[in-house]
């Protein structure tokens, strides 16, 4: 489910979500207090969210949500980027944080990651200059095969299916996802590949089926 009150991105969401073979968009809104019901009506799996909406406390929502439907899954999509929002959204109980100006790759991942199952806590900010920290880690270079896995990572393939496909321990996969995470100074899998993607570590490529 699509929520948001400008209905121009709201509908270009929707057409990108829906052009997509293995999402759908069942129902979207532009009014806070139609959510919940609408949620439930459509047994929905994954709501993307907005922040700032008329009457509309996205914290509340989002705890609303979580409390009514524990197996729903939030997403933040937002302009907003303050440490602070981020935390308490967060805490209510959304699953992922993306900033709107995310690649479209980050956030079919972030969907195809939280939808099936994947416990990490899903966060895409920009960093600009003036608030990077001095002792944030720098992107460099990574690996012919760290960048195979991050590209399958970017597919949302899970690190089974990864192993799978390059041949290897899951373990091993685990192995370059720390490397890859602490190159990248990335805080989930999404983050990772966003972070990658702004640095040209990897490239774009279409989601690849599990065979």
């Amino acid at each position: 489910m699509a929520v948001d009150d400008h209905s121009l991105l709201r509908n270009a969401l929707c057409e990108l979500l829906n052009a997509e073979d293995d999402l759908e968009v069942v129902a979207q809104t532009d009014v806070s207090a139609q959510i919940l019901e609408l949620a439930v009506e459509h047994r929905v799996d994954v709501v993307l969210l907005d922040v700032e909406m008329p009457d509309h406390h996205a914290p509340t929502v989002v705890e609303e949500l979580s409390s009514a439907l524990p197996d729903l899954c939030v997403l933040i999509l937002s302009m907003h980027d303050d440490p602070q929002l981020v935390q308490e959204l967060m805490r209510r109980g959304a699953r992922g944080y993306l900033h709107k100006t995310a690649h479209r790759e980050t956030l079919l991942a972030a969907i195809r990651a939280i939808r099936g199952g994947d416990s990490h806590t899903i966060i895409a900010i920009p960093q600009s200059e003036s608030r990077r920290s001095a002792f944030a880690p720098v992107p460099t270079g990574l690996s012919p095969r760290e960048r195979e896995v991050l590209t399958l990572v970017a597919n949302a393939l899970s690190n089974r299916q990864i192993a799978h496909r390059l041949g290897v321990a899951e373990g091993t996969v685990k192995r370059h996802l720390r490397n890859i995470f602490d190159k990248l100074g990335a805080v989930s899998r999404v983050d990772a590949v966003n972070k990658a993607l702004d640095a040209h570590l990897i490239v774009r490529r279409p989601h690849l089926a599990e065979g």
